[in-house]
């Protein structure tokens, strides 16, 4: 597995993109490649099977649809492109991006996810949309029912490949690239690449060239990065806190788990009372696409999300992000972050609040991105109250003064120790 460096080019003229896809670009007011545009682009096009790594936020969909649109011949009515995304709501959004970047031509594209009406998805795919977009179980669903034809697929691209393993779509997309045709080109990108990834790509993808600019920065340079030490029956009280002295214009605050969501948004919103709601994948679809759409449009201040929302959404408005519940694995804390630090001029702020018995995560986080979070304190608020030492001999002693334990009718039982005393 090769890897290859591009130097940056000036401009995406450089790249020899078509006369169309240069005035759609100037349209959407695409004007200087990000870096992983620059490397990324020119060796797509050469037609080899590539892998892309960079920070979430730097461009990567942008660094996989230019290529693609090149490769279209969009005289012929059939699906040409096939990319697989982890969650629905980046299906839709790759699929938006791919609408804008490719004005002026005819090509069609569709996003292919659960949820949603799977008839006009297969009349989609019947009709010859030129670019599918869609999460492996949805797509491997659609591929049973004979949709898209597969003879004229050129392009798979496998977008955000770490967190679609981490989900446990590895079975799917494995099938699913059995079925597709051995001649074709296979673009993966993400933002981290462990050991599964690199399997998958030695396993299914054919000497591919590889641009990695994430290897010394992993979590966004834009971000300031805090960290507080919280006992965890004060995390709802310092969350109130924290986001009571940031006022930020818009906040993403992550759970680990469904409930817990839920938990903290009865909580808060009983508080805040509006701009405020919850995502998470045990919300019918378009309860969740309302939601997103609250959030990109500003109406909705504060989310509070699972990993969901970790990978992929682009909502430039994002000024601050909190894990309430540190990640479970430090990757997802990249992803997190990533939400923020994405306004022009302006630096995003990141608070991930660890209760005791979660220092070794905390760790790991500062391992991966090969840097420390700054403590973060609030006045006149003690987060964290440090525990006594343990000493064998008082506790001996508290227990011997502490009565006996109650019985069911609340009296008192009569024991060993008690008899003696009597």
């Amino acid at each position: 597995m090769s890897k290859k460096q591009e130097k940056p080019s000036q401009g995406f003229a450089d790249f020899g993109l078509s006369e169309t896809t240069l005035k759609a670009l100037e349209k959407v007011n695409y004007e200087t490649p990000s870096p992983i545009q620059a490397a990324f682009i020119p060796l797509a096009l050469t037609g080899k099977d590539c892998m892309g790594q960079a920070q979430t936020g730097t461009g990567k969909t942008a660094s996989f649809i230019l290529p693609s649109l090149q490769a279209i011949d969009d005289r012929i009515p059939a699906t040409q492109v096939l990319v697989l995304t982890p969650t629905r709501e980046l299906s839709d959004q790759v699929n938006a991006e791919a609408e804008r970047l490719s004005y002026g031509t005819n090509c069609r594209t569709t996003s292919c996810v659960g949820g949603k009406d799977i008839r006009r998805q297969i009349n989609d795919l019947k009709k010859g949309a030129h670019i599918a977009v869609g999460t492996p179980g949805r797509v491997l669903d659609l591929m049973s029912r004979g949709v898209p034809a597969l003879w004229p697929l050129k392009i798979v691209i496998l977008d955000e490949a770490d967190r679609m393993l981490d989900i446990g779509f590895r079975p799917d997309i494995e099938k699913i690239l059995r079925r597709c045709p051995d001649k074709r080109q296979t673009l993966l990108l993400s933002a981290t690449m462990p050991p599964p990834v690199e399997r998958l790509a030695r396993r299914f993808m054919n000497d591919p060239d590889r641009v990695d600019l994430s290897t010394t920065n992993v979590a966004a340079t834009t971000v300031e990065q805090f960290c507080v030490t919280v006992d965890r029956e004060k995390k709802f009280s310092l969350l109130t806190r924290v986001l009571f002295q940031e006022k930020p214009r818009q906040a993403i605050v992550f759970t680990r788990t469904k409930r817990g969501a839920d938990a903290l948004y009865k909580r808060l919103s009983r508080k805040l009372k509006s701009q405020i709601a919850v995502i998470h994948g045990d919300l019918q679809q378009r309860m969740r696409d309302r939601v997103l759409k609250g959030f990109r449009e500003g109406n909705i201040r504060l989310l509070i999300a699972t990993d969901v929302m970790g990978r992929g959404i682009d909502v430039s408005g994002v000024s601050h992000i909190v894990n309430y519940d540190i990640p479970e694995f430090c990757d997802d804390y990249v992803h997190r972050i990533g939400r923020t630090g994405r306004m022009n001029g302006e630096r995003g702020r990141g608070f991930t609040f660890v209760t005791p018995d979660e220092g070794d995560q905390l760790t790991n986080i500062e391992v991966r991105i090969n840097g420390l979070l700054t403590p973060y304190t609030v006045p006149n608020f003690e987060a964290f109250t440090p525990r006594k030492p343990y000493d064998p001999k008082k506790a001996a002693e508290e227990r011997e003064k502490a009565p006996p334990p109650p019985t069911r009718n609340g009296r008192y039982r009569r024991t060993a120790l008690a008899a003696r005393v009597v």
